[in-house]
């Protein structure tokens, strides 16, 4: 029974709860209806005035528009105006500074409502255009003369003064350059005499000392340019018994380092010198050349001193002194010499 009294109280709440429920329910759609009318009327109310929003501001757009032209147009007044009076002013100043006329006076005399003489002696009546023409025609004439310069004879005396010393002066460079020239032919001249000679003596001893480093070989001295001394390279073409090559790119190593002692010998000989100094020149040599090189080397010091710079015990052997670099036995370097024979 208490149980069924508990529900019976509490179906009663629930009911008073379901009422109060549905009259907040109707009382909540009565205020949103009432609000979902006042926004309608806001939009609506908004709507006409962004309208009219828009529309004030294309009005004040095209005010500014307006406002910008009627400023232009009156600045553009105000420097038309500022211009015309500056040409004024200019003008005025003109005619004082070049007719010595005010310009009352020179309206007064000259202005449109004056009759223009002429060159007949018969007044004509001012028009602009005409006058303007005639104005154009005498500015150009006054062009073509140009200024009247008062110094004139004083500047033509000093141009005439500077024009006498430059000539005087260009005829010394003339002259100058062609004693210069002449010099410069002369030099060309011995130095294509004197190398003519040298290259004729060296060709003439290298093919002969070829021929003994190389027996049954055939070298010789050719020139690039034989018209051009001055500018004419030399070529040397060796041939070693044996071989039909000429070029030293396709000797080996031992040909190519005899082919350049031969013709550094063959200057030596046709240009002799009091010593000479000979680094290593015989390393690439077997002992055939080396023999042979060093008879070349004995008709050398007949008229001259050979220093030569060696590993090889033959090229030791014909030396008259011996000069060299020891280390004792504590490891200390030590130069020492030995004269060999008499000289």
């Amino acid at each position: 029974a208490e149980l069924r009294e508990r529900r019976r109280r509490q179906a009663l709440v629930a009911q008073a709860v379901v009422r109060g429920t549905e009259l907040t329910l109707g009382r909540l759609e009565t205020s949103l209806t009432v609000a979902a009318g006042e926004r309608d009327e806001a939009e609506q109310a908004r709507g006409q005035i962004d309208q009219s929003l828009k529309s004030i501001r294309l009005r004040v757009r095209e005010l500014s528009g307006e406002l910008d032209k009627l400023i232009n147009r009156a600045h553009g007044s105000e420097v038309a105006r500022t211009e015309r009076r500056l040409r004024l002013e200019q003008l005025e100043a003109k005619a004082v500074d070049e007719y010595g006329v005010e310009p009352d006076t020179l309206i007064a005399e000259y202005g449109p409502a004056e009759p223009v003489p002429t060159v007949d002696g018969d007044p004509v009546p001012y028009v602009r255009a005409e006058q303007e023409k005639r104005a154009r025609a005498a500015d150009r004439q006054m062009a073509q003369l140009g200024k009247v310069n008062p110094l004139a004879l004083e500047e033509f005396a000093a141009l005439e003064e500077r024009h006498a010393f430059l000539t005087s002066q260009l005829e010394d460079l003339k002259k100058t350059r062609r004693d210069l020239l002449l010099v410069v032919k002369e030099v060309d001249d011995r130095v294509e005499q004197v190398f003519g000679a040298a290259y004729a003596d060296v060709a003439r001893e290298f093919e002969q000392i070829f021929a003994r480093v190389f027996p049954g070989g055939e070298g010789r001295l050719l020139l690039t340019d034989p018209e051009d001394m001055l500018t004419t390279g030399v070529e040397v073409e060796a041939r070693p018994p044996g071989k039909k090559v000429k070029r030293l790119s396709l000797l080996s190593g031992g040909e190519r380092s005899l082919t350049a002692v031969a013709f550094l010998v063959s200057i030596f000989k046709a240009r002799p010198s009091p010593f000479y100094v000979m680094d290593e020149v015989e390393a690439a040599l077997d002992d055939t050349n080396t023999q042979r090189l060093l008879t070349l080397f004995e008709e050398l010091r007949q008229t001259s001193q050979l220093i030569v710079i060696t590993h090889q015990k033959r090229t030791m052997e014909i030396a008259d002194a011996l000069y060299g670099v020891s280390m004792r036995g504590d490891g200390v370097s030590q130069v020492i010499s030995q004269r060999l024979r008499e000289s």
